[in-house]
């Protein structure tokens, strides 16, 4: 404990990092040479030479020989049990750390697994890609928010709802993955209340440079319900043709086949805009049963849109 408070108190957060990472190396390997060391964490010698005296100093048995089979060591009485992550352990979490690579821009989490593995690294048999078709733009936010929450500073932006756009101020608290989209959760100023706000949704992201006093937190509930309440309850006769699409995005369970061979779809959805989109999505091969006061205001819609086309 002392050691890490010597460390903690006379150093910076990079060079921490860079301390705990030659600790962590040196306890799972025989011996490192300085060069190695230098090359791993992208500094200099020196600047290597310095950090195993900050160890010293710090009361961890660094040390270093010279010559043919020298390098930096650690004694032997000080290492600790290897085998206290076993290989599935460390396959779980270089997947999860080489996930958020995908999303960072960086190659932080890469360095991070050096860290905690100075060995071959075990095959992984998941690999998870947490981008998107939006990552040029996503990336930047994600950076963004991330330094707000851990500065407490207010966020300003405009927001794309369904229904409306508007300003907003935010008291950023962390970012979620939900749903397949990327999410901020914080305190709306505007609403007086804590919401989601999706980020593909969010534009003119800015730091306001006002810091904001941390409120406790209510519980995050990352269910796997709907994402709006379902007003609407519908039935949709599809084309067998669409199977494979009502599988992926609803199950299997989602529809009965028909003896006319059509599938009869049954789900909820948030309001008849929605409703109607997702109808659209399947061009002719899709008949609304239910609710019957909705199927003349979607053949308006339908007629509307082919006078557009008329030639």
């Amino acid at each position: 404990m002392y050691a890490a408070q010597f460390i903690c108190y006379t150093t910076s957060t990079m060079k921490v990092d860079r301390l705990i990472g030659i600790v962590s190396l040196l306890l799972q390997q025989e011996k490192c040479t300085i060069s190695s060391l230098s090359d791993r964490f992208e500094v200099s010698r020196r600047t290597v030479s310095r950090d195993i005296q900050t160890l010293c100093m710090a009361g961890i048995p660094v040390y270093t020989a010279s010559g043919q089979n020298g390098g930096v060591s650690i004694m032997d009485g000080y290492k600790i049990d290897r085998t206290l992550l076993t290989k599935a352990d460390m396959q779980a979490i270089f997947t999860g750390l080489k996930s958020l690579d995908s999303i960072c821009g960086t190659k932080k989490y890469q360095q991070l697994m050096g860290k905690l593995s100075a060995s071959e690294r075990p095959p992984q048999y998941i690999d998870i890609d947490l981008g998107s078709w939006y990552k040029d733009s996503l990336i930047p936010k994600i950076s963004q928010i991330l330094t707000a929450v851990e500065s407490e500073e207010l966020l300003s932006f405009t927001y794309y709802a369904p229904d409306r756009e508007s300003s907003r101020i935010v008291e950023p608290y962390s970012i979620v993955f939900r749903w397949t989209s990327w999410y901020l959760w914080g305190y709306c100023t505007l609403r007086n209340d804590f919401r989601l706000f999706k980020l593909n949704r969010i534009q003119n992201l800015k730091q306001t440079g006002t810091k904001f006093t941390s409120r406790p937190l209510p519980p995050f509930e990352n269910s796997n319900g709907p994402v709006f309440p379902e007003t609407i309850q519908a039935a949709v006769l599809f084309d067998a043709s669409s199977k494979w699409r009502l599988v992926e995005q609803f199950g299997p369970e989602s529809f009965s086949t028909q003896p006319d061979g059509r599938l009869l779809f049954h789900s909820g959805f948030a309001d008849k805009n929605s409703l109607f989109g997702f109808l659209l999505s399947f061009g002719f091969t899709v008949e609304l049963t239910e609710p019957q006061e909705l199927r003349p205001e979607f053949g308006r819609m339908l007629r509307e849109m082919a006078e557009k086309y008329q030639t």
